[in-house]
């Protein structure tokens, strides 16, 4: 099949723009993330992930030192695009129970995504591996900014005198745990998954426990 970077130097005469080698590393991406969530590590080949990118394997191993480097570059921007999309401020409201509620509700449907499950079964099957791999997932940037930004929320509760912490940061972590970790299990296969109103009454009913449980 027509490398797709030789045709690009061919046309232009050299070597192909920045814009078209950045294009083209997407693609390789995309393809092989695609395989990568749909058959498994052990079943993608580098000569899949080129045949569907449209590249020799001799541009694949120009970006890539073997399917290894390549399965790191996936999960890492699966992880990146976790990041919540720009919109209003998470942590502004009226009142941090407000704010409590409307992350909850926020994260426990993002826990079910499909691409999200997809990685979860991907990293939970290669961790023995990709030790390292495990590891970033479980500090992933979204996850730890939203610990932080928990956290910053709960402080201000106790300056004020409605919460009575220790650690607002172990408290954030437990808040997310409690809100995610039973509907992503059901999810995963490990029970019945929830329907979207069982979520949010999930959701509701977790953020009142954590509450009940700060409150002076």
């Amino acid at each position: 099949m027509t490398d797709i970077l030789e045709a690009a130097s061919i046309r232009l005469g050299g070597r192909p723009s920045k814009e078209e080698a950045e294009r083209l590393g997407e693609k390789i991406l995309d393809v092989a993330t695609g395989l990568f969530l749909t058959d498994g590590y052990e079943k993608t080949s580098i000569e899949a992930v080129a045949r569907g990118a449209g590249i020799s394997k001799r541009t694949f191993y120009h970006r890539f030192q073997d399917k290894g480097a390549l399965f790191a570059a996936v999960v890492h921007r699966i992880i990146e695009n976790l990041r919540p999309a720009a919109g209003p401020p998470l942590y502004e409201g009226e009142n941090a129970e407000q704010v409590l509620r409307r992350l909850a509700s926020l994260m426990v449907h993002a826990a079910v995504m499909p691409s999200i499950l997809a990685l979860q079964r991907l990293i939970l099957a290669e961790a023995r591996r990709f030790p390292e791999l495990a590891a970033a997932m479980a500090q992933e940037a979204a996850t730890v900014e939203a610990i932080k930004g928990i956290a910053a929320l709960l402080e201000g509760e106790v300056n004020i005198g409605r919460m009575k912490l220790t650690n607002t940061e172990f408290a954030a972590l437990q808040f997310m745990q409690l809100v995610v970790a039973i509907p992503q299990r059901r999810a995963l296969g490990l029970g019945t998954p929830m329907t979207q109103n069982e979520r949010e009454a999930w959701a509701n009913d977790a953020t009142t426990l954590f509450l009940n449980g700060c409150r002076v």
